[in-house]
């Protein structure tokens, strides 16, 4: 059985693909997740976003994670 992070892993990877049309959603999602996951699963969504939509959204991933890497 998956734990509990790994679940919210894939749930946080379906709703980003799902509202990455609209970038005010992509990064109101993307923040939630953040809050959702540990430090170590936060690098890895931060990895598979960047690898997933690097090309339209870089900025708005490391800003969300950048602000998520102070605390």
């Amino acid at each position: 059985m998956m734990d509990q992070g790994r679940k919210m892993m894939e749930l946080s990877k379906q709703v980003l693909q799902k509202v990455s049309f609209d970038s005010r959603l992509f990064k109101k999602e993307l923040v939630k997740a953040r809050r959702w996951l540990g430090q170590h699963d936060q690098l890895l969504l931060k990895a598979w976003c960047l690898a997933t939509f690097g090309h339209q959204y870089r900025e708005t991933i490391q800003e969300v994670f950048r602000q998520s890497m102070r605390t």
